[in-house]
This record gives C-alpha cells, structure tokens and sequence, in this order.
C-alpha cells in the first residue's frame, strides 16, 4: 500500500475512479470536456488529488481544494471525490488515504460535506468537528 499525490501523470486511472465514484453515488460518469476540465485543474493546481496504490494500481482517491479560513486564520481544505474501490475497503485505505490528504496538502483543517448515510463513515476516518451544516449555491 503506497499513498501518492495524483498528477496528471496517472490521470488515466484517476478517471477510472472518477467514473466508478460518479455511479456509485447514482450521478452520471464524467464527459469528456469535463475530464478535459479536470486534467487542466490538477495541472494548474487548482484541485488536488491523493490516492492510495495497491498491487501496482491506484485503487482510492480523494482531493483537496484549498481555501482560506478564518475557522483557524489559515490555509483551509476541501474534502470531496473520495472513492475506494470495493475490493480494497475495510483495510485501514480510508483513514490513512484522508491523513495522507491532510499532511500532504499543507492545510490548517479540511472540511466534508455529506449526506446523512455517510456521516458516520467520515467520523470513522477522523471528521469529528461538526460545524453545522453545509449547502450549495449553484447556477
């Protein structure tokens, strides 16, 4: 088990897990200009992604947008497209795939949005702070 910072490099796979992720939450895969878009985001360092590898393949990912806080005065994350591939689950890759994030990453604090179903789940992995609740604003 090795933990990476995901380049564009390893974008193909990325796109697997992508795909993969999107279904199991019931959304569509990715189009193709939205793939394009996320390429260009981690080549610019826009988003940042972090994967655990298993068996030469990289079998989770999560990612970090970072921000500012004023939560802590300092360099905030945002946790979102975490994934680990069924076949890897209940190893231990979730809490150390989210610690690998949050060291990595350079952050004060990260923060998740989730539904209800999935709280439990983030509080195993280390989310223990709730600061409410989060909504989206959108077009």
């Amino acid at each position: 088990m090795k933990f990476v910072k995901i380049t564009t490099e390893n974008f193909e796979e990325l796109k697997k897990l992508q795909t993969a992720y999107k279904a199991e939450i019931g959304e569509d895969s990715p189009k193709t200009e939205e793939f394009q878009s996320l390429y260009q985001a981690i080549e610019t360092e826009q988003i940042y992604f972090y994967g655990c590898i298993c068996e030469e393949r990289l079998v989770g990912c999560c990612s970090v947008c970072v921000t500012y806080s004023t939560f802590q005065y300092g360099k905030a994350g945002v946790f979102e497209d975490f994934y680990i591939a069924p076949a890897y689950r209940h190893q231990g890759i979730a809490r150390q795939l989210a610690q690998f994030a949050f060291q990595t990453s350079g952050v004060g604090s990260l923060t998740v949005g989730c539904a209800d179903c999935d709280l439990k789940m983030y509080q195993a992995i280390g989310f223990e702070i709730p600061l409410g609740n989060m909504l989206a604003f959108e077009n």
